[in-house]
């Protein structure tokens, strides 16, 4: 059987977010979907996998719903295992923010530009920046050419990081992230904040890299499931690989969970190095349990 993971989001108003995550719930269900799925007041934002039919029939009874018709599902292949189980819950937002209700993706965000327009403004040396929204350690394994990075380890810090990037308030900027959920908020709040000149690449880096597998963004697509990272070349030897070890420096695109610090982070890890830390963490665990008799 082949898999499909689908993402997808949507800013619209749903007068009952309790009634709807039941219904997608529901949906989900009947399907035999995993994933995550969240429904606000302000929308429904979700990744999902299943059975390619199975996806195929879902999206289907979507599209039946006038509130949902119009919705970008972006498609990519799954392993049948991205995630462990489904989870459909109610949230105050469908991203979560720092910005609360002083910026609403319905009233105002960026220019919208295509995959294709911003392949053109590389193609023809257009002066502009890109400013990724996604999480620090997204950016690691991936990026584009003339990207700038206001540092934040998760989105909820926009608020503060975006004064590392204020000398871009007259500067042409276009905001990505993965699917373009981040991008709807933070470009309205880059315009609230004086930034003179915002776009926002339409469908994110993934319509991107779809699109131009082998254009302007360098190395893999993070995503938040088992699959780790997703990229549309068939081979990764086709590509730039961008990422390196954290310990050696060897160019790597593996992530690794680091419980060494309070909250844990993830970071990458070429094989090599993954060994020695698997086995040193072994041998330590082991002194440990013979001192402790």
């Amino acid at each position: 059987m082949n898999y499909t993971v689908i993402l997808f989001y949507k800013y619209v108003t749903i007068a009952d977010p309790e009634a709807e995550c039941k219904r997608q719930r529901g949906l989900c269900e009947k399907y035999d979907l995993t994933g995550r799925l969240i429904v606000a007041g302000e929308g429904i934002n979700a990744t999902l996998e299943g059975i390619d039919g199975n996806i195929t029939a879902y999206i289907e009874e979507m599209k039946r719903d006038e509130r949902f018709v119009d919705i970008d599902f972006k498609n990519s292949p799954g392993t049948g295992v991205s995630f462990p189980k489904l989870s459909v819950k109610v949230r105050p937002e469908i991203v979560a923010s720092s910005l609360g209700d002083g910026v609403n993706p319905k009233q105002e965000t960026g220019k919208h530009i295509s995959p294709d327009t911003l392949h053109r403004w590389f193609e023809s040396g257009e002066d502009f920046t890109v400013v990724d929204m996604r999480n620090d350690y997204e950016v690691i394994s991936g990026k584009f050419t003339k990207t700038r990075h206001p540092g934040m380890h998760t989105f909820r810090e926009i608020k503060e990081d975006v004064e590392k990037i204020k000398d871009l308030k007259d500067k042409k900027v276009v905001a990505v992230c993965t699917g373009g959920i981040r991008c709807e908020k933070a470009t309205g709040f880059l315009k609230k904040q004086g930034f003179s000149d915002v776009h926002q690449l339409e469908g994110g880096i993934h319509r991107y890299i779809e699109k131009y597998p082998d254009g302007y963004y360098k190395g893999a697509l993070y995503v938040f499931d088992g699959r780790m990272t997703i990229d549309m070349t068939d081979n990764a030897s086709d590509r730039d690989i961008v990422g390196k070890c954290e310990f050696c420096g060897n160019k790597t695109e593996q992530y690794v969970d680091d419980d060494s610090t309070t909250p844990s982070r993830q970071l990458l890890c070429c094989d090599n190095c993954f060994s020695k830390r698997t086995d040193s963490l072994r041998l330590a665990r082991k002194e440990v349990a013979v001192k402790q008799g």
